[in-house]
């Protein structure tokens, strides 16, 4: 009997050859583009080492200076006698002690690192899905729960709600609660972007929260009536724990696509990580390195999540 890896060998070596085949062609249409490639410039927009100059503050003369380990202590007084100490880079140094100087003389310079325009795009990317994934669950579990009340005011109230979302374009909606409601409720751009991130996946996740729900056989809510349950005790404690673990697979994909959809608050001047590479675009010409860039940063992103929820789905498939 053949072993199982024999069995399959074969389908892997034709996954290799596939996969190797796209990279192949897509290796020879790059060479076939009468492009420039600079992969190396990439790298400082995530981290550069920024250089800070450092000059003399008004006439005067430098008394002293102690040089060691890197850095140089520059011992400064004035022509109205007081003294002031900088410290700049060894390397950068520029003046001698005893010299004179005039106000605006270079003195040396001082690096450290800052994160560059696509690391700062990224944290607000990040920020930005976050924020709108907890505050559009908690919305999407309350309207998903108003879905299948029997109170008419509040199903009829959460129906309009996620119709009216899924039926109007996310980037409409933006455009809405930024010139809008941010006018009227003086919010700021960031503020109104994870609003509208928020609301539009909560109708999104309220449809699932009720399909999860409704999954769940009427037995095991006349089980817990008979038990002496109340409605909401029925809910918490048991419909509700049997449906999380039935929506999980569709919640992912659904705040997998809010992570993309948050490109779309580039458009009122949110620096996430769209518009950051569009401003480094702008200023390098570095089109097809800069894209590629962001478009596998978001796949990170999305693959890291995706990988998080199947842990969580293998952790709660042992209480089973």
């Amino acid at each position: 009997m053949k072993s199982p890896i024999k069995r399959v060998w074969h389908w892997h070596f034709l996954t290799f050859v596939i996969l190797f085949s796209l990279a192949a062609s897509l290796w020879v249409a790059t060479k076939k583009i009468d492009y420039t490639w600079r992969w190396n410039r990439i790298p400082q927009y995530f981290f550069y080492n920024a250089e800070t100059l450092l000059h003399a503050p008004l006439d005067g003369q430098v008394l002293t200076i102690d040089a060691g380990g890197g850095t140089a202590k520059i011992v400064f007084q004035g022509e109205d006698g007081t003294q002031k100490i900088f410290k700049v880079d060894s390397e950068s140094l520029r003046v001698d002690t005893g010299e004179d100087l005039f106000e605006g003389d270079t003195l040396g310079s001082t690096s450290e690192w800052k994160a560059g325009p696509l690391m700062t795009g990224l944290l607000m990317t990040l920020w930005l899905s976050a924020a709108a994934s907890f505050i559009g669950l908690i919305i999407g579990l309350i309207s998903g729960l108003c879905r299948v009340s029997n109170n008419l005011t509040l199903r009829s109230l959460s129906t309009f709600y996620v119709e009216l979302i899924r039926g109007t374009p996310l980037l409409v909606q933006i455009f809405i609660f930024y010139f809008f409601l941010g006018t009227v409720l003086d919010i700021g751009r960031v503020v109104a972007g994870i609003s509208a991130l928020a609301i539009f996946a909560g109708a999104y996740v309220a449809e699932i929260i009720r399909a999860g729900i409704q999954s769940i056989p009427k037995g095991q809510t006349e089980a817990a009536r008979s038990l002496g349950m109340t409605a909401t005790q029925n809910m918490i404690y048991i419909v509700l724990p049997q449906a999380f673990k039935r929506v999980l697979p569709p919640l992912a994909g659904q705040f997998i696509s809010l992570i993309k959809d948050s490109s779309l608050v580039s458009v009122i001047a949110i620096t996430d990580l769209t518009k950051s590479g569009r401003e480094v675009i702008t200023s390098t010409f570095a089109t097809f390195e800069i894209w590629f860039t962001v478009a596998l940063l978001y796949l990170l992103l999305t693959s890291i999540l995706s990988q998080l929820i199947s842990w969580i789905e293998r952790r709660l498939a042992i209480s089973d």
